[in-house]
């Protein structure tokens, strides 16, 4: 418990210096300091940057800083587990410079979500199919949302807006020779085209090769 505190109250002041820094750019430095505090604080209590490596290290520095706008999110998705009172699954989490949840925010179901650094429906991580979901997968777009920062909302979220009426169109022109849905259109088009989808597909079929051989 001392360990825990102890890590909490130092991530979170470190956090919260490096915030208020970052924000300060662009006027925001409160609000700033307020996220990676929190963010630094929730982190530091559950033991997930793992400091003896530079990954581990880069990552708070990421989160405190150039992705505070993801970071922000991953406080809602902390808000939702907290709620629904999903707890943390431990070992996909200390260390690993990540949040996952078993449950939390699910916006559709079977599939797990990361907003930021949280990776929320991660379902039964008992099952060896959902921890390599996981590891080899969402663990790609943790480190999207860091190395991208405020611009990895804008072009997810952009592809899917720019990508939703050319499936529509795609679909009517081509209902007459296709039983797919209107929806199932869609969901190819916006979702799995989406080329952070396809990134975080791509390496997880990769490393599923690898542990086969």
């Amino acid at each position: 418990m001392n360990r825990r505190a102890r890590e909490a109250t130092a991530v979170g002041i470190a956090g919260a210096a490096l915030g208020s820094g970052a924000g300060a750019i662009v006027g925001l430095s409160f609000p700033a300091a307020i996220i990676a505090g929190a963010n630094g604080a929730i982190s530091g209590w559950r033991g997930i940057y793992n400091w003896a490596t530079s990954k581990g290290r880069l990552a708070f520095f990421l989160d405190s800083t150039w992705a505070l706008t993801t970071t922000l999110g991953s406080l809602i998705s902390h808000a939702i587990a907290a709620a629904r009172r999903s707890p943390i699954e431990a070992d996909l989490s200390e260390r690993q410079n990540r949040h996952v949840y078993g449950t939390g925010f699910i916006p559709r179901k079977g599939f797990a979500v990361t907003i930021g650094n949280v990776v929320s429906g991660a379902g039964d991580t008992t099952q060896e199919s959902r921890r390599r979901l996981v590891e080899d997968h969402e663990e790609v777009h943790v480190w999207q949302a860091r190395i991208l920062g405020p611009l990895f909302p804008l072009a997810y979220g952009g592809w899917m807006i720019v990508a939703t009426p050319a499936a529509v169109m795609s679909w009517l022109r081509t209902r007459g020779q296709s039983d797919r849905s209107l929806r199932a259109a869609i969901d190819h088009h916006a979702y799995w085209k989406n080329p952070f989808e396809r990134q975080a597909y791509v390496r997880a079929r990769r490393a599923n090769a690898v542990a086969r051989d």
